[in-house]
């Protein structure tokens, strides 16, 4: 995957943390790379779901101060770290670190951080997608080996029921794995025929 390197200037990021000397420089190199910054604390307001970063305090915050779930961020998080207790780290990573800037911050490391953050989100988002994608590329194909199975135990053999779910698809005009689904929801009584009626399969 091609890291999107650029393209920061007029990003929005939101910075979850207590008024403190330790991250004001923080918000001064942000300006600089040329990203608009809010300040919140105790928590982030709704709009910042529509931010395109959000740094947050990982020794100080907590989940109830996010307006998402825990893992669950729509876009990339950085935590601002200073404690290396072992429950904290976890808590941070728990919550979706993309990266992280040690405490106090200074003006260097912030870009990076940005870049990385933004790479690992896209990573992990097209991961989520090629997972979700294959589940439902198995259960499609599960779903057509049912509907298969349905004309066997009719007496056909498997090139014989394969064939009559191609053509079932064909006179429904639709994919065979949505033939197929409906021909298993038929057969198990929780689905009907287009015209309301139960499906022969004899």
């Amino acid at each position: 995957m091609r890291m999107r390197t650029g393209h920061l200037g007029g990003a929005r990021a939101f910075v979850l943390h207590r008024p403190h000397p330790a991250i004001q420089p923080l918000a001064r190199q942000l300006h600089v790379i040329g990203l608009e910054v809010r300040e919140a604390w105790p928590e982030l307001p709704a709009e910042a779901v529509a931010s395109d970063f959000v740094f947050y305090d990982a020794d100080m915050a907590h989940e109830a101060q996010f307006p998402w779930a825990a893992g669950a961020a729509p876009m990339p998080m950085i935590a601002l770290i200073a404690s290396e207790a072992p429950g904290r780290l976890r808590w941070a990573m728990a919550m979706g670190a993309h990266a992280q800037l040690l405490k106090p911050v200074g003006g260097k490391g912030v870009y990076a951080a940005l870049l990385v953050a933004r790479s690992n989100f896209d990573r992990t988002n097209e991961a989520v997608a090629r997972i979700a994608d294959l589940e439902s590329r198995l259960s499609a194909r599960q779903t057509v080996v049912q509907a298969v199975m349905i004309f066997v135990l009719r007496g056909k053999s498997q090139g014989e029921a394969y064939e009559l779910l191609r053509q079932t698809a064909m006179a429904w005009r639709v994919t065979i794995e949505e033939a197929a689904e409906r021909l298993v929801a038929t057969h198990s009584g929780e689905g009907r025929s287009d015209d309301g009626k139960r499906l022969d399969l004899a």
